[in-house]
């Protein structure tokens, strides 16, 4: 039997009290109306799955976070989601009917196997929207707008945002011939911006020196987008395939845009290559000034439906509802007033007081413990012969 005391929780996962409780539904609430007024269709996704279809275009990345056990009943492997988007690209693919456009949204609990080493939690409660069927930069400026607006909504207003795009590296790969071992390497160094291993790494494959300087200037290419971008085309134009270009051209377009529309700071990092290999396009994430790490990340996986048998354009965003109660500075509202009122059977009269209270808005809390003399109170009072109550401390 274990010594550990029976009150510990696991490493990174954490509960919800009260006080929390109570802000973190306020904050659903208003984003779940806020997807909707966008044109968001509510779903839920399972908490488990088998682990071949949970996983199933996800690539590596997703695979290490996932919790894995044996289905009692069928003896196959499930898998505990740590991510609902590709459960939402399955339920577009799959189990709904086939639409020119799709736009989804979901929150729930998600459940991750190891911390991120930057406090975050391994339970987050994960909201997110998706949209499926459109590949034109106007999608790309819809969804990272409403990042904003939900942002906004849980009281995140200083915000930071940062997109790159994964086809600029991986047009520099295939210039370089790079397999995919030493493909993986490179981005992870470029993703730590770990200058002297990338210097070491290209010169060691016997690159041309204008391609590894080009790959070693990803890393310092991060910046307000106007002027990295410029900086990007100067410096990588000639190395990129038609797709590089495309890409480049894409960011511009969409930074241009999104700044114009929600009228935060937009920064270019093209050594940004979160969610490498399902992402095929635009990656982006929101910044606060009050957290080390981003609050709220997104882009393009194009790809990730093929496997359920409908292979068209999608892209979202999501976010852990809870990093919004250290960085969120909305005004809480006020909280409704409590009054006690003494726990009877058979007493009509206090039911009737008790449920009109509730009805106008009140918390009221029957109790048989002793009830504060400063609190608000329901206590008996004379009508002629028949018994009322008067509510008291108000």
């Amino acid at each position: 039997m274990s010594n550990q005391s029976p009150w510990i929780l696991p490493a990174g996962i954490d509960e919800i009290l009260p006080a929390q409780a109570r802000r973190v539904e306020r904050v659903r609430s208003a984003m779940l109306a806020v997807f909707d007024r966008w044109g968001y269709d509510l779903v839920i996704p399972p908490m488990v799955e088998f682990i071949d279809t949970l996983l199933v275009g996800t690539g590596e990345d997703l695979d290490l976070e996932t919790l894995k056990v044996t289905d009692g009943l069928s003896g196959r492997q499930l898998g505990v989601r740590a991510d609902m988007t590709p459960q939402v690209a399955r339920m577009d693919a799959h189990s709904l009917p086939p639409v020119a456009e799709r736009r989804l949204c979901y929150i729930g609990t998600v459940i991750r196997g190891k911390t991120d080493g930057l406090g975050g939690s391994r339970a987050p409660m994960q909201v997110g929207a998706e949209l499926f069927g459109s590949d034109a930069p106007e999608a790309d400026v819809e969804m990272i707008s409403l990042m904003v607006e939900a942002l906004r909504v849980g009281g995140c207003n200083r915000l930071t945002l940062d997109v790159g795009h994964v086809g600029i590296y991986r047009s520099l790969v295939r210039a370089g011939g790079l397999n995919e071992a030493r493909e993986d390497r490179l981005r992870d160094a470029l993703t730590r911006k770990a200058v002297t291993e990338i210097r070491e790494l290209v010169a060691g494959w016997d690159l041309p020196s204008e391609l590894a300087q080009g790959i070693e200037a990803l890393c310092d290419l991060h910046g307000p987008w106007q002027e990295t971008l410029g900086a990007a085309e100067q410096m990588l134009e000639p190395l990129l395939d038609d797709e590089g270009l495309e890409s480049l051209q894409r960011l511009a377009v969409v930074a241009r845009a999104v700044e114009g529309r929600v009228g935060n700071d937009v920064l270019v990092d093209l050594s940004e290559l979160h969610g490498y290999h399902y992402q095929t396009g635009l990656v982006y994430a929101a910044y606060s000034p009050r957290m080390g790490r981003e609050i709220a990340r997104g882009g393009r996986y194009n790809d990730i439906g093929q496997v359920f048998g409908r292979s068209r354009p999608a892209l979202g965003f999501s976010l852990d509802l809870r990093d919004l109660l250290e960085v969120g500075e909305a005004e809480e509202p006020a909280e409704p007033r409590t009054v006690y009122a003494p726990a009877r059977l058979n007493d009509t009269s206090l039911d009737r007081v008790v449920a009109r209270l509730r009805d106008q808005g009140y918390r009221v809390i029957t109790t048989t413990a002793e009830i504060p003399a400063d609190e608000a109170r329901l206590v008996p009072a004379s009508n002629g012969n028949e018994q009322t109550w008067q509510l008291m401390g108000e």
